[in-house]
């Protein structure tokens, strides 16, 4: 039995189509944070795709207690949707929290396979503001974003097939692209901003401190190059090329 998380999300709900006889879990059946009920959830299960719990001050703390739940149930592997270039002290600050959620996994004793998606291709767009500027401290450095479809084929495969126990795949599109690049393809306008203009900026949303963080760090880990390595981790593993920027935008 295959248990998928994030059934009603853009990944795990193309995972679950693609797998009809897999138990398909949501918030509503058991929060992570929810250690006894997302147990009850998993009762029966053998491997568990975990997808990261949403954004939040304490997403580390939910993601222990969803794997607490998988040990408590019996589940004998868990494939964690990760980040890139996960590590303790990598830019990004979330990206501090799938590292330590990996060591965790790695800690129960639980066969395990990570998936390090890149940033999403389809979330680019969304960096444009209202006036069609992407604004942002990312310098010129690179990222290669990878299509959620890749993402959820390569879940499948490594669900399913052998040979991917212990295995961290880094999951990137085909290129890495500046966001002048992305913005030309968008038919937008990118201004890079300083660290300092890019806090002022996002001010005005009222966030807490832990999510502008995030925002701001999600630029500053393009300058520092860490998003910029292109892998050939989709293709080896569906065995068809990754999909472009080009082919997202176009439907």
């Amino acid at each position: 039995m295959i248990a998928v998380t994030g059934a009603s999300g853009q990944i795990g709900g193309a995972v679950a189509a693609a797998l009809p006889q897999a138990r398909r879990l949501t918030r509503k059946d058991a929060e992570y944070r929810d250690t006894p009920r997302m147990r009850q959830a998993l009762d029966g299960v053998d491997t568990l795709l975990l997808i990261s719990g949403r954004e939040s001050a304490d997403r580390l703390a939910e993601h222990r207690s969803a794997v607490d739940a998988a040990v408590g149930a019996g589940v004998r592997r868990i494939v964690y949707l990760s980040f890139a270039g996960a590590a303790p002290d990598c830019t990004f600050t979330f990206g501090r929290d799938h590292w330590h959620t990996e060591q965790y996994i790695r800690g129960t004793g639980l066969g395990w396979t990570f998936l390090r998606d890149n940033l999403y291709q389809e979330m680019l767009p969304m960096l444009a503001g209202p006036d069609g500027v992407i604004r942002g401290p990312a310098g010129d450095g690179r990222v290669a974003a990878v299509s959620c479809d890749d993402i959820a084929a390569c879940a499948v495969v490594a669900l399913t097939g052998d040979g991917h126990d212990g295995q961290t795949y880094e999951l990137t599109g085909p290129e890495a692209l500046s966001l002048h690049d992305v913005a030309a393809r968008l038919g937008v306008r990118y201004v890079p901003e300083t660290v300092e203009e890019a806090y002022a900026s996002r001010a005005v949303y009222g966030a807490p401190p832990w999510q502008v963080d995030a925002w701001v760090s999600t630029y500053t880990a393009i300058a520092a190059g860490e998003l910029a390595t292109v892998s050939d981790a989709v293709p080896r593993l569906t065995g068809r090329p990754a999909l472009t920027l080009a082919a997202i935008l176009s439907g």
